[in-house]
C-alpha cells in the first residue's frame, strides 16, 4: 500500500509541476511561436532524415560484416538447401525492397522540406501511381506465396517408404524422450494413462498390451542413421512444445492428445559437420568466449568450462515454462553400421519393465 500511495504522489507532483509550467509559459507571450517550425528547423530535419538514412545503412552492412558468421552452417538434411534458398529469396526481395524505400523516404524528406515561400502541392488521387504500388506488390508478393507453398508441399508430402525409420519425439516438461520401433520398426500404442504403469517405468506411456510395443526403445539421446529417411512421430504429454532441430531446417509442434508428423534424411554425420570449415570458425569462436569466461570463473574458486564441442540437437521452440531453456536433447548422426551397433545395445521396453 505504502509502494502505491508513493506512486500516486509522484504522479500527482509530475502532472503539478507540467501544469504550473504551462501556465508560466502562457503568462508570458512570445512575438513567434516556438511550436511551429520554421526554414532553419526544416532545414536542420531534412538534413537530419539523410545522416539517419546513412546510419542505418552503416549499421546494416556494419552488422553483416560483424555478426554474419553466427548464422546457421550449410543444412544437414535432404531438403536443407530448398528451404535455405526459399529464405535467401525472401531475405534478397525485402532487403532489395526496404533499401530503396528507406533511401527514396529519407531523400525525398530532405528534398521536399517545409518552406515558407513553398506551397505544398496535394495529388486528389493518381490512377496511374495507385494502380502501380498495388499491382507490383501483388505480384511479388502472390510469387513469394507460390514458391513457397511449392516448397513446403516438396518437403511435406513425400512418398510413402516402407524402409524409414519411424522414431517418436516424446515431450515433457523440461526434457525430451525418444522412442524407436524396434526390430519390427512400429511403434506400439501409448497413452499418457499408462505413464503411472510399472511404478512409474513407463516413461512414454506405452501400452503394454500391444504386441508392438514390447520391442520399443526409450532413450534419451537421438541416434539416426546419414542417408536414411527418419519419419518422427510426435506427441507431448502437458503443454504445447515445438520439435526444433535448427541444422536439419526441421520444426514441428508436439501438441498434447494428438501426434505430429515430420520426416527427413540425414546427409551429413556428425563427424563430417564437425569438420566443416565453418562450424570450426564457429567452435573456435565459442570457446574463446568460453576461455575468457573460465578465466573469471577461475578468479571466483570456480570450475572453468568445458571446451565446446559441435553436436547437432533438439531444442523446444515454445515457451513452455520456467525451464523451457533447458529443454533440449543431443543428436548423433552416424553411419548405419554404428546405427546398428547401438540399437542393439540398447534396452527393448519388455527388459525394462521386467
Amino acid at each position: 500500500m505504502t509502494i502505491f500511495l508513493t506512486l500516486i504522489l509522484l504522479i500527482l507532483v509530475t502532472v503539478s509541476i507540467w501544469q504550473v509550467t504551462k501556465i508560466l509559459e502562457l503568462s508570458q507571450p512570445k512575438e513567434e511561436s516556438t511550436q511551429i517550425a520554421d526554414d532553419d528547423d526544416n532545414q536542420m530535419q531534412g538534413k537530419l532524415m539523410l545522416v539517419f538514412l546513412i546510419f542505418i545503412y552503416g549499421l546494416t552492412l556494419f552488422s553483416f560484416w560483424r555478426w554474419g558468421d553466427v548464422l546457421l552452417p550449410d543444412a544437414s538434411s535432404d531438403h536443407g538447401p530448398g528451404y535455405d534458398t526459399l529464405m535467401w529469396v525472401t531475405f534478397s526481395v525485402i532487403f532489395f525492397v526496404q533499401t530503396v524505400t528507406q533511401a527514396f523516404l529519407h531523400y525525398f524528406s530532405y528534398k521536399y522540406r517545409g518552406e515558407k515561400s513553398r506551397k505544398a502541392f496535394f495529388y486528389a488521387d493518381n490512377d496511374r501511381l495507385e494502380a502501380i504500388w498495388t499491382i507490383i506488390p501483388t505480384i511479388v508478393l502472390a510469387a513469394l506465396i507460390l514458391y513457397g507453398l511449392y516448397t513446403w508441399n516438396d518437403i511435406m508430402y513425400v512418398e510413402k517408404n516402407e524402409d524409414a525409420l519411424v522414431v517418436e519425439l516424446y515431450a515433457q516438461q523440461f526434457n525430451w524422450k525418444a522412442r524407436y520401433g524396434g526390430e519390427d520398426n512400429v511403434l506400439g500404442d501409448a497413452n499418457v494413462r499408462f505413464l503411472q504403469d510399472f511404478d512409474g517405468k513407463n516413461l512414454v506411456g506405452i501400452d503394454a498390451t500391444d504386441p508392438n510395443g514390447l520391442d520399443d526403445i526409450i532413450v534419451q539421446e537421438l541416434h539416426l542413421p546419414v542417408g536414411k529417411e527418419i519419419i518422427f512421430k510426435m506427441r507431448s504429454q502437458d503443454v504445447l512444445h515445438s520439435a526444433y532441430m535448427p541444422h536439419f531446417r526441421a520444426q514441428m509442434n508436439c501438441v498434447p492428445g494428438m501426434i505430429t508428423e515430420f520426416a527427413f534424411t540425414p546427409t551429413k554425420t556428425t563427424e563430417q559437420m564437425r569438420m566443416d570449415t565453418d562450424v570450426i570458425s564457429k567452435v573456435r569462436k565459442i570457446n574463446e568466449i568460453r576461455k575468457i569466461n573460465s578465466e573469471e570463473l577461475i578468479a571466483n574458486g570456480e570450475e572453468a568450462l568445458d571446451p565446446y564441442i559441435f553436436d547437432y540437437v533438439l531444442l523446444c521452440n515454445k515457451i513452455c515454462g520456467a525451464s523451457h531453456y533447458t529443454m533440449q536433447m543431443k543428436i548423433i548422426v552416424e553411419t548405419e553400421q554404428e546405427f546398428n551397433k547401438w540399437i542393439k545395445s540398447q534396452q527393448t521396453f519388455a527388459q525394462f519393465i521386467q
